[in-house]
């Protein structure tokens, strides 16, 4: 029997800006077992990246998380401030939007880590890339000494110890063992001579390498969750493998738990058990890799799917479909999705499904919010679409100007004159989960 490491129930993200109120994630479910890897997928402005930030507390101003509950399984936790607040503990479940913002910060490293998209920005480029990953490990070393207090080992380093560490060696912050740690991790992640690369500098690394320095620096702590935030961003092809078998092996090796987030769906073929494809602050289509990528009933994610080069002729999506017959289309071309991701501005959202504008299946019954329903693959599957209860028909079809011509014109204002889509369509996944390698976990 599975046990679920991490719940989110009802989780809603908003900023606050000049131009209104953004709703970057709405009343959002999600369940993530202990072990597993759990992919979320979407284009980019979706609300991924705001949901893996609002998981681990990252949330910052104008940025507010407005409702919802993150439900943290750690029976040391639990145990650790039931005292404190017994109104945010459930048995071994902690939620973690009702205990102090120190509490949070604790966890962070030891229990929640992250690999961001940049590695470039995220490396201080005036130390070395050893120093900065045994400084995050002598951070976690002292704070494990008791994680969970307010005056955590971590926080008696003051300016005057700082002072001091600058003219006597044995003062030093980071100690020897977190030294031999950070040229251990680098081992790990498969960085080569990692006794000479730990004095090197960020630029003195390839991209891949920073990649993969940043996940040492993810791993210092030994985390429960590693959320990694589009990983193999701005990566040559060949890096990108490396990477992603990376990840697999740490992740059977340690057991740990991983949140995926990308926009490529060969990544998610590859490497997730289940996954939840993401649109305008919402998970739109949920289960695992045969519900989504075989039995998918939401359009949108038809279309990403439809979005995916087949080398063998028509789209991957096409072929996926007729697997008994020939492909259709033959010509290689790519049904890309019309239209953007659509702003979130509360004020311009409306109360329909979110997708209706761009759906070649839109109907009287979308322009209503839909609720989840149950798919029709696994018990996991579940739409948020009214196809997963009705069939499409015509007669109630929505005209194909219903949204208005000069919203039309807005969401296609990439259109060349001769009106020749060029729109920066959802980048395209290297292929289906049955031509990555992905394996049926």
């Amino acid at each position: 029997m599975t046990t679920d490491i991490l719940r989110v129930d009802g989780l809603s993200t908003r900023f606050f800006t000049e131009q209104g109120q953004v709703n970057a994630v709405s009343d959002l479910d999600l369940r993530i077992e202990r072990g597993e890897v759990f992919g979320i997928v979407g284009e980019s402005g979706s609300g991924k990246s705001v949901t893996a930030r609002s998981v681990i507390d990252l949330i910052e101003s104008p940025g507010r998380i407005t409702d919802g509950e993150i439900w943290f399984n750690d029976d040391g936790l639990a145990e650790a401030v039931a005292d404190d607040h017994p109104e945010a503990v459930d048995g071994s479940f902690v939620n973690l939007l009702e205990v102090p913002e120190r509490v949070r910060r604790s966890l962070r490293g030891t229990s929640f880590s992250m690999i961001f998209q940049d590695p470039e920005s995220s490396f201080n480029p005036s130390l070395t890339v050893g120093e900065q990953i045994a400084e995050a490990v002598e951070v976690q070393r002292r704070a494990s000494a008791n994680p969970r207090s307010t005056r955590a080992k971590t926080r008696e380093y003051s300016l005057g110890s700082l002072v001091l560490s600058t003219v006597l060696p044995s003062r030093k912050y980071v100690s020897e063992a977190s030294r031999e740690r950070a040229i251990e991790l680098l081992e790990l992640v498969g960085i080569p001579d990692p006794v000479e690369r730990a004095d090197e500098y960020p630029h003195e690394y390839s991209g891949g390498m920073l990649q993969r320095a940043m996940i040492a620096q993810a791993l210092a702590g030994e985390p429960d969750v590693l959320v990694a935030d589009e990983p193999t961003t701005a990566l040559d092809v060949t890096i990108q493998a490396q990477v992603l078998d990376l990840l697999d092996d740490l992740q059977e090796e340690t057991g740990m738990t991983i949140l995926l987030i990308t926009h490529n769906l060969g990544v998610v073929a590859r490497m997730c058990d289940r996954v939840g494809v993401m649109y305008a602050g919402e998970i739109v289509e949920r289960g695992t890799l045969e519900d989504v990528f075989d039995d998918h009933v939401h359009p949108y994610t038809e279309g990403l799917l439809g979005s995916i080069p087949d080398l063998e002729g028509g789209t991957a999506r096409r072929a996926a479909d007729d697997r008994a017959e020939k492909p259709r289309g033959g010509g290689g071309r790519l049904d890309p999705i019309p239209g953007n991701v659509p702003s979130l501005l509360d004020h311009e959202m409306g109360d329909r499904c979110y997708f209706a504008d761009r759906c070649p299946k839109a109907m009287e019954d979308c322009l209503s919010h839909p609720p989840e329903y149950d798919g029709a693959g696994s018990e996991e599957h579940e739409v948020r679409c009214v196809l997963a209860t009705r069939e499409y028909t015509e007669a109630r079809a929505l005209p194909t100007d219903y949204f208005g011509k000069a919203d039309r014109a807005a969401a296609d204002k990439h259109a060349d004159p001769d009106g020749t889509e060029t729109d920066v369509q959802p980048e395209r996944a290297e292929s289906t989960v049955e031509r990555t390698g992905g394996e049926r976990r």
